[in-house]
């Protein structure tokens, strides 16, 4: 009997043998570009993923989402607050903290990406739930103002 203990996964890598949700949790708590050579660990090669900006289908597509992101912005991240669900489907709420190229001011995008497993336990649906409008087009200077303004003349609150 060998005991002795298993190696670390590579940074970046997910624990192999942790449920589903914590291992996508984990992933997008330490989500690095490096650590996009791991997604066919996190996602089947079919995998569907959509958000307000994106639908792709397969490990390429959804690696452009994120090289896109990490060449758009600055010091992106995740932070998970919440997590539910089993071995057939999960729910995160999340909080994305980023900024915009050659700005100083960090800027959050609070969402939330419901998941569906495949028997193998790696995700075969991601799909993010986040406001545009409110969390990111609200924050710009101009498109803010403007949104509030609007707001308040369909009279809701702003």
């Amino acid at each position: 009997m060998d005991i002795r203990p298993s190696p670390a996964p590579a940074p970046g890598a997910p624990e192999p043998h942790a449920a589903p949700l914590e291992r996508v949790a984990h992933y997008f708590a330490t989500l690095t570009p490096m650590s996009l050579s791991h997604l066919a660990s996190i996602y089947t090669e079919d995998a569907r993923f959509k958000d307000p900006f994106n639908e792709v289908q397969g490990l390429l597509g959804i690696r452009g989402v994120f090289e896109h992101m990490y060449q758009r912005l600055d010091a992106p991240r995740f932070v998970v607050r919440d997590r539910l669900g089993d071995e057939r489907q999960a729910f995160l709420t999340w909080d994305f903290v980023f900024r915009f190229r050659g700005e100083a001011r960090e800027r959050c995008i609070r969402g939330s990406t419901h998941l569906r497993f495949a028997p193998d336990g790696r995700v075969c649906e991601h799909r993010d739930y986040w406001d545009a409008a409110e969390e990111l087009y609200g924050q710009l200077p101009v498109l803010g103002s403007l949104m509030r303004w609007l707001r308040r003349r369909a009279g809701g609150h702003g």
